[in-house]
């Protein structure tokens, strides 16, 4: 298997051209860091309180006409509702002093019909300030953010099959080029309609981009390199984008302006177009083998490697080759790839669906939302860098399935711990998010090296859609703790733990060549195999084992 792996191995598994290759792509997912997750100060809402116009009032009735509620035992001004002017303004003139005069608590109150005022001390402006999403509009906030989702979940659906046609590369600046235009229109925006509407194409760009330059790495790389890549490197460039966006953001408070500048970050990108090369693998399959040699061939000059005088032999291009462009629609063809996928799209959705549980019962953090921003993507490098450490040596099911127990065994337990042991309760939420974080860097190479190269980025577009479903299912998840309190943690929980114990059944790939065609696929299946082995055992065992005759086998094939 991994034809291509061996016809290249005389590049070796670093030098300058993966190096280069390495670094050119991972700056391409610093854009997704901050572009997308600046709705968290774009759609903050700063205090306010109805807005008092500049009527006949006392200073005393102007500072009291704004009533005070009790919101987790502390006393604060409303930010819905007001006292009637009407009323006030008579009292206020008839001399009473409110409190002393008049008892507040019988007075009439009234919505805000005159609009809000809006603190400045963090925010100049943004869309929460512009087109008052506060109070009944509130929801139009959290949908706003979920559009980014929906355009996830378009992105994903669209992005395998059109690099899978056009190219992996073409896709990746086409995307980026996407995102610069998408963010900057959305600066522009006139109502929130149009905002959400953007924000939905920012988030297929976004998505788009992520995927294509995700598998054109895979398909580059070698194999030392593509572990690198595929976790500490995608995961920790995209770190530093979202470690970036909150110190941008703090030196620009208003929010058309920072989408302008963030927009304008994309056209950096612009000379890697000649830097970064096609991938070799999709050039093969696309019958461009005069173009693929090209490519590996200026890869061994910079790598000062001596290449053969004929890279790929002509039976291996045969294999290679498909005859047919490949869709979403092959992947469900095959009883094996319909099994697999199955399973992985269990386990893409159960890792969001946790992740997020996890983030929505986190208690917000007092202080500086800039500060907090920057801490909350620090805690996830960590993560990345063990899980890098952990997949060159260990196996991908074993490592999967113990963090995603970790994950889901916090949710099953967090919901024992008192109300008094806060501090115990946090520990355990920080353990589950570092267990799905952990989740996430190994489920995307695992995918990666599941699915051969002719569906490999249809594989990743359907998995990463069952992810975007899950990001989008798990706050109607919590919601459910309005009806039991320990429905949500019980339904979240289990179904973690299930995926982890499906993912036992998927193919080890640890040291494994990448598959190339649909056939390699096929012979790397684990729980779909069980007719196959059945069978062996019926005709004795003994002539249709290939253990029996000394051959090299994947025991992949018999699990």
């Amino acid at each position: 298997m991994g034809d291509y792996d061996e016809d290249t191995e005389f590049l070796g598994q670093t030098g300058p051209y993966f190096w280069i290759t390495f670094f050119l792509l991972n700056t391409v997912f610093v854009s997704t860091g901050f572009n997308g997750l600046y709705i968290v100060f774009v759609g903050a809402a700063p205090k306010h309180h109805c807005l008092v116009p500049d009527v006949n009032l006392t200073e005393e009735w102007r500072r009291a006409i704004i009533p005070f509620t009790l919101v987790d035992g502390e006393e604060v001004q409303s930010q819905c509702s007001r006292y009637r002017l009407d009323v006030v303004r008579n009292l206020s003139a008839d001399g009473y002093i409110p409190g002393r005069d008049v008892n507040l608590t019988n007075l009439e109150q009234e919505r805000c019909i005159d609009g809000w005022n809006y603190s400045r001390d963090i925010y100049q402006s943004n869309i929460v300030t512009e087109w008052d999403l506060v109070c009944d509009n509130q929801w139009k906030v959290p949908f706003a953010s979920s559009t980014l989702f929906v355009g996830y979940l378009v992105g994903s659906l669209i992005s395998g099959q059109l690099s899978d046609r056009f190219g992996r590369k073409k896709v990746v600046f086409i995307s980026l080029g996407a995102q610069c235009v998408s963010v900057l229109l959305q600066s522009f925006s006139h109502s929130w309609r149009m905002f959400c509407i953007m924000f939905l194409f920012v988030g297929a760009s976004q998505i788009s981009i992520y995927i294509s330059a995700f598998v054109l790495g895979t398909e580059l790389l070698s194999k030392t390199m593509r572990v690198l890549f595929t976790t500490l490197g995608a995961f920790l460039f995209y770190c530093i984008g979202y470690m970036t966006l909150p110190w941008i953001a703090y030196g620009i408070r208003e929010w058309r302006t920072l989408l302008a500048v963030l927009s304008a970050t994309s056209v950096v990108y612009i000379p890697l177009w000649w830097f970064i090369p096609e991938s070799p693998r999709w050039l093969i399959t696309q019958g461009r083998v005069e173009e693929a040699e090209a490519i590996v061939r200026d890869a061994a000059r910079k790598n000062k490697a001596e290449a053969p005088p004929v890279i790929f032999k002509e039976s291996e291009l045969q294999a290679m080759t498909p005859s047919k462009t490949f869709t979403m629609i092959d992947v469900l063809k095959s009883k094996n790839i319909r099994c697999i996928t199955l399973m992985c799209l269990l386990l893409w959705m159960a890792i969001n669906i946790g992740y997020f549980g996890l983030s929505l019962n986190t208690s917000n953090l007092s202080g500086n939302p800039f500060m907090n921003c920057f801490l909350s993507a620090t805690t996830e490098v960590p993560a990345y860098v063990v899980s890098t450490w952990l997949l060159k040596k260990c196996p991908r099911r074993a490592l999967l399935s113990s963090f995603l127990i970790i994950g889901g065994g916090v949710l099953l337990l967090i919901q024992f711990i008192p109300d008094t042991l806060q501090y115990v309760a946090l520990a355990l939420e920080m353990t589950g998010k570092f267990g799905f974080t952990m989740a996430f860097s190994i489920v995307y190479i695992y995918t990666a090296e599941i699915y051969p190269t002719v569906l490999r980025n249809v594989g990743m577009g359907l998995c990463s859609s069952a992810a975007r479903i899950g990001s989008i299912t798990a706050p109607y998840v919590i919601y459910l703790g309005t009806y039991n309190k320990v429905l949500p943690y019980v339904l979240m929980g289990s179904l973690t733990i299930a995926a982890s114990v499906v993912n036992f059944f998927l193919p080890e790939t640890l040291n494994k060549d990448l598959p190339e065609t649909v056939e390699q696929m096929q012979e790397c299946q684990g729980f779909c195999s069980w007719p196959k082995k059945k069978k062996c055992v019926e005709n004795g065992g003994r002539s249709n084992s290939p253990l029996q005759h000394g051959a090299k086998s994947d025991m992949n094939t018999c699990l």
